[in-house]
């Protein structure tokens, strides 16, 4: 039975081509319908790859509605851009990590050719992952208000501090004042929220990170809470804007709008081959629990 995938990957070097046609071959052998990001599509072309009767999607528009499955071909970043072209199609996604750490895109190109015998076969696993929405009195991403990993809010400069306060459901929490708030999903735990003192969460975790930035006060600890709180966050800052991001995208606004987040009413849904472990990958890429001992 022929796999239907839409692919989307990042720009690459000559120095990687050799890589790029080891897994073009592979999918060719294959029974697979390929369906390609104009992105990618015009970046193979570049590089001489025959794909001019290769179908295509426009990355706005989205994934094509009969496509079984979306892959990426980069890194952790490509996976999420991918993820913006799927939407609330809830399609599943597999990473092809060409990168460097690979904590969502964790399948190595030398084992591609097997994994896909492994997806004809359906000798897969799908894992929910929750994704944050974000929302204020503007349209802030042009419609694609989610991401997978955090929703950031930061200072636009090098010197003063901002102001954040925050509530959850309604009441009262804190005022942080901090470099910036990061609201992160489980699946981001090991990410932006890692590096500013949030814990590890196993990523089927239904919950919600919320982390400050270089805290003014140093008694102020990252809040884990449940998915299902609602957070809105008011900002001042003496330069009456702020930054605003989700996972790779970003802009700048005006410190008149308030920030409200909670999970997003769709899901992503990872694909992942057999053998493919989160506490292996915690200890491979980021040597935790590294210990002679062990």
């Amino acid at each position: 039975m022929s796999l239907r995938i839409a692919i989307h990957g990042k720009s690459f070097t000559a120095e990687n081509r050799p890589l790029m046609e080891k897994l073009w071959d592979i999918l060719c052998e294959k029974p697979c319908d390929i369906v390609l990001s104009a992105y990618f599509k015009n970046h193979l072309k570049e590089h001489g790859f025959a794909v001019e009767n290769i179908e295509s999607y426009e990355e706005n528009a989205g994934t094509p509605d009969h496509v079984q499955m979306a892959w990426s071909i980069g890194g952790d970043g490509t996976l999420l851009e991918t993820l913006t072209h799927i939407g609330n199609k809830e399609l599943p996604i597999l990473g092809i990590n060409t990168g460097r750490l690979g904590f969502l895109a964790t399948l190595s190109p030398q084992d591609v050719s097997a994994a896909v015998d492994q997806l004809i076969a359906g000798n897969y696993r799908i894992e929910d992952r929750t994704l944050v929405a974000v929302h204020s009195e503007i349209d802030l991403f042009d419609g694609k208000q989610f991401g997978l990993n955090e929703v950031g809010i930061m200072k636009t400069d090098t010197s003063s501090m901002i102001v954040i306060k925050a509530y959850v459901d309604g009441n009262y929490l804190n005022t942080y004042w901090a470099d910036g708030l990061i609201v992160s999903t489980a699946t981001g735990s090991t990410g932006y929220s890692l590096s500013v003192g949030g814990p590890l969460v196993m990523p089927s975790s239904d919950i919600l990170i919320i982390a400050p930035m270089s805290p003014h006060n140093l008694n102020v600890r990252p809040l884990v809470v449940s998915s299902d709180a609602k957070l809105k966050f008011e900002v001042s800052s003496r330069s009456q804007n702020f930054l605003i991001s989700i996972d790779s995208r970003s802009r700048v606004i005006d410190s008149k709008f308030t920030i409200e987040v909670q999970k997003a009413p769709f899901n992503a849904k990872i694909v992942k081959i057999p053998g493919d472990d989160f506490l292996q990958t915690l200890r491979n890429k980021l040597n935790w629990g590294l210990d002679v001992r062990n």
